[in-house]
């Protein structure tokens, strides 16, 4: 009993508190999938898949378009690593669906240089129902690439 509350009623209370900190979560992990990649076809898949359980096909569109025009052939043949790391998020949980505006910055590890690039997304989080592939319980909708521009490029 919590203050003479039922406990499933106190967890139910604390679940609701912990959202926002689940929500951000999603977006953070959705983003290391679908933007950390290495020079591995098989890893590049795996990421990818697993990013798409946390978002609608707004996300596989960039995936597909990306695909088609070379971009993961050009990753593995050029020996290409790349990171991403969240900076921050501009959350609006006021209204529902949740908008969530995400920066970041993405390293492109070459064999000759590391390219520092400036990424800002935005999507909105929808609840869903929770499971080992979606432990959050929120899909990513109507996902757009606001920002992706080089910072900086450093020689090695």
């Amino acid at each position: 009993m919590d203050q003479g509350k039922s406990l499933i009623v106190a967890l139910s209370q604390d679940a609701a508190l912990n959202r926002p900190v689940e929500a951000r979560e999603h977006v953070r992990r959705m983003h290391e999938l679908f933007f950390t990649l290495a020079p591995d076809k098989a890893a590049i898949e795996s990421n990818i898949n697993r990013a798409m359980y946390l978002a609608d096909k707004s996300l596989y569109s960039y995936y597909r378009d990306w695909n088609e025009k070379g971009y993961y052939n050009r990753l593995i043949s050029g020996n290409i690593n790349q990171t991403v790391l969240v900076d921050s998020m501009q959350c609006d949980f006021d209204n529902y669906p949740y908008r969530i505006t995400t920066f970041a910055r993405q390293m492109i590890i070459r064999n000759s240089n590391i390219t520092e690039r400036s990424l800002v997304t935005r999507c909105f989080l929808q609840s869903t129902v929770r499971s080992d592939n979606n432990p959050q319980g929120f899909m990513a909708e109507r996902f757009e690439i606001l920002e992706n521009r080089d910072i900086r490029t450093v020689e090695r």
